[in-house]
């Protein structure tokens, strides 16, 4: 595709992140055709170069994730507690659109690349700032990651089974979802300043509040009914019925009839006609009223049933049901191979080797996989070149530990 063609070509990205919130944040403006110049420490670099699975390159080992969460980035190893590193990265904001950063709220201001300084350097830019609290506020200056983010918004309280401590989701969905707003702020603050006439100004993202704006009706059913909702487990409170149920064979998987019509339609398919025409069952209210029983039901019929032919005999019926997807069995499923969500890229070295691919599909303008997380300091040379510092600078820069 033509990189001019791409919905963010033109949009310069400076990101001063790590770890998760903040690269994933810039990561999904990258994908779609943002410029993204992510500053690291010369030497070290981002932290996430360093988790969970290592893979042999030519200067060690890098994570996988890394490749993925830096993907179409271009890395400038910088040392911001110089104070020649700090005019470069002014010189690079000067000209940027969005700057993305999650640090403890204060960090910036510390290092002289403060909002009122930025903005007043460029008075159109965005600048998101993700942090545990958000920028304001008694807890404004506290360290906060992705799992604090969780238990304070609320995701943690009603996750896990009622008898027992409350569970994390296997990922830092918290991160990410507060990466996902930033993102989402950026456009909305970059449409502001295009289309209406506005100026720059600041996306502001808390981690806890980015987790608790998802809490759906968690709010309203407290301040009206005093009702706080609980760990339940794998059922749906309220709707019914939903809920994982264990087959023959021992495999766990999902079906969810709670509409109307699926109900009656799964009541027939498992040849419980009388449930299915049954007045009182006709409506989630009266569903839910019985949902023990309802339960009790689909129990006995899924462990009576291998995983295949409960999943064949809800497909025919149009019942929303699937496996419990593992990893390996995205790998071999058509629907994931048709929609392209795993894409095959070549690691340093030549093998081969599976990235998740690109959310959301664009018709016209998709996004795409330009190149792989790089190696620190990758583009340094490059970018600093665009600002005008000599080879001789370079030099001179290295010597004195600026980059």
């Amino acid at each position: 595709m033509n990189a001019t063609a791409k919905p963010l070509a033109g949009v310069k990205v400076i990101e001063f992140g790590t770890l998760i919130a903040g690269p994933f944040c810039s990561r999904i403006l990258g994908e779609f055709g943002a410029e993204v110049v992510k500053v690291e420490a010369p030497g070290e670099g981002d932290p996430l170069r360093k988790w969970r699975k290592l893979y042999p390159t030519g200067d060690g080992e890098t994570s996988l994730w890394w490749f993925v969460q830096a993907r179409n980035k271009q890395s400038l190893a910088l040392n911001l507690k110089h104070p020649e590193g700090i005019e470069i990265a002014k010189r690079l904001i000067a000209e940027a659109d969005i700057v993305v950063e999650n640090f403890r709220p204060g960090v910036m201001e510390k290092l002289g690349l403060g909002w009122e300084t930025l903005s007043t350097l460029n008075p159109g830019l965005v600048m998101v700032r993700l942090s545990g609290f958000g920028q304001t506020g008694p807890m404004a200056s506290q360290p906060g990651f992705g799992a604090i983010g969780e238990s304070m918004g609320g995701l943690r309280y009603v996750t896990g089974f009622a008898d027992r401590p409350p569970v994390k989701t296997g990922i830092s969905i918290g991160d990410s979802i507060a990466a996902l707003w930033g993102a989402l702020g950026a456009l909305m603050a970059l449409r502001h300043r295009e289309v209406k006439g506005g100026g720059g100004q600041v996306v502001d993202v808390a981690l806890y509040e980015a987790v608790f704006a998802m809490m759906e009706s968690l709010v309203p059913e407290f301040d009206v009914f005093g009702f706080v909702r609980e760990r339940t487990g794998n059922v749906m409170p309220g709707i019914t019925p939903s809920n994982t149920h264990t087959t023959r064979d021992g495999k766990h998987l999902i079906i969810g009839a709670n509409g109307d019509a699926i109900f009656r339609r799964l009541m027939g398919a498992i040849g419980r006609a009388d449930l299915a025409d049954d007045p009182q069952l006709a409506s989630n209210a009266g569903r839910d009223a019985r949902a023990v029983e309802i339960y009790a039901v689909i129990d006995a019929w899924v462990a009576a049933n291998d995983e295949e032919a409960v999943l064949r005999i809800a497909a025919q019926a149009q019942v929303p049901a699937s496996r419990i997807f593992s990893v390996a069995d995205m790998f071999r499923d058509p629907q994931f191979l048709a929609r392209q969500m795993l894409e095959k890229v070549q690691l340093p070295g030549g093998k081969e080797f599976l990235i998740p691919g690109i959310v959301p599909k664009l018709t016209l303008t998709p996004g795409e996989t330009e190149w792989l997380g790089p190696e620190l300091g990758e583009h340094t040379e490059l970018l600093l070149g665009r600002l005008g510092y000599s080879p001789e600078d370079l030099v001179q820069l290295r010597n004195d530990g600026v980059i």
